[in-house]
């Protein structure tokens, strides 16, 4: 057990110093941006890594363009004060909502999932189905973003909004979760869709549900995997790729860190120090 005290301390003196040594940040409404830190792990070992997961707001799909930005906002406000020098919209909500406003807000650089997503969706097929919270799917980001690419493709969205409490419950394996799935899925089949993107960085923890309920020639785009491509690029363009051993990474929430703690073991594959972080104050708690 570390003192957050300390911790940040040593964080501090390191990017002071090499900037490129200076975390990225990546951040979710609970355990869905874990795809995305996994991805980092494997294609980035080098990056020291925050995550923070707003635990006590989630889930983000059902809420309003102006309680996302506000939440976005804060949250990039603590970001920058934890001196990252990226940070990744681990949400397509937020990504779908917030990331354009903020970008013109904030100096950091700011990645979002959705236009990575986009185009791999579009190099893989031309009859595209996407699953997306329903705020994702109101907004019509990946439909207008995909469109942008090619205009001859046929794009299909469906709004879940049980997904992500299901997963959050880590109900994955319920009967009742697969029944959820298949009602959801029923509507691309039938337009026989030969891709669907994983609209919410939550989804490809379905994966296996949604695969045995897909056509076996149907093909899966986890945006996780190609954000993180061009979080490589990014950090590559600017110097600012880390070549020194990574700092073990963070993870902060805004609701009850035992629970995310317990939630994410089974995709950790260890239970994670998790502190608690009040986005309107500076303080945090260590559990």
């Amino acid at each position: 057990m570390y003192s957050s005290s300390i911790f940040n301390s040593n964080f501090d003196n390191c990017f002071n110093q090499e900037p490129q040594r200076a975390p990225v940040g990546v951040f979710d409404s609970g355990v869905g941006g874990l795809t995305v830190l996994g991805q980092l792990y494997r294609h980035l070992p080098n990056e020291s890594i925050i995550y923070f997961a707003d635990t006590a707001r989630l889930p983000y799909g059902i809420r309003s363009q102006a309680e996302i930005l506000q939440y976005v906002r804060e949250i990039l406000n603590w970001m920058q004060r934890q001196s990252v020098k990226m940070v990744i919209m681990a949400c397509n909500t937020s990504s779908a909502l917030a990331l354009e406003i903020v970008r013109r807000e904030f100096s950091i650089p700011v990645l979002g999932v959705i236009l990575p997503g986009a185009k791999a969706a579009v190099e893989q097929g031309k009859r595209i189905g996407v699953i997306a919270t329903p705020a994702t799917a109101k907004s019509n980001a990946y439909r207008q973003a995909i469109l942008e690419i090619d205009p001859n493709v046929r794009v299909w969205q469906v709004s879940c909004p049980e997904f992500v409490p299901l997963i959050e419950q880590n109900r994955i394996n319920d009967p009742y979760t697969k029944e959820v799935a298949r009602s959801y899925l029923e509507p691309l089949i039938q337009q026989e869709i030969d891709t669907l993107v994983y609209g919410c960085t939550h989804y490809p923890h379905l994966a296996p549900v949604l695969r045995s309920l897909l056509p076996s020639q149907v093909r899966l785009v986890d945006p996780a995997v190609h954000v993180v491509a061009a979080c490589t690029q990014e950090l590559d363009l600017l110097g600012l790729r880390n070549t020194y051993p990574p700092l073990p990474t963070r993870f902060a929430v805004s609701g009850c860190p035992q629970q995310f703690a317990k939630s994410s073991v089974q995709w950790l594959g260890h239970t994670p120090t998790v502190e608690f972080v009040d986005l309107t104050d500076t303080a945090v708690s260590q559990f």
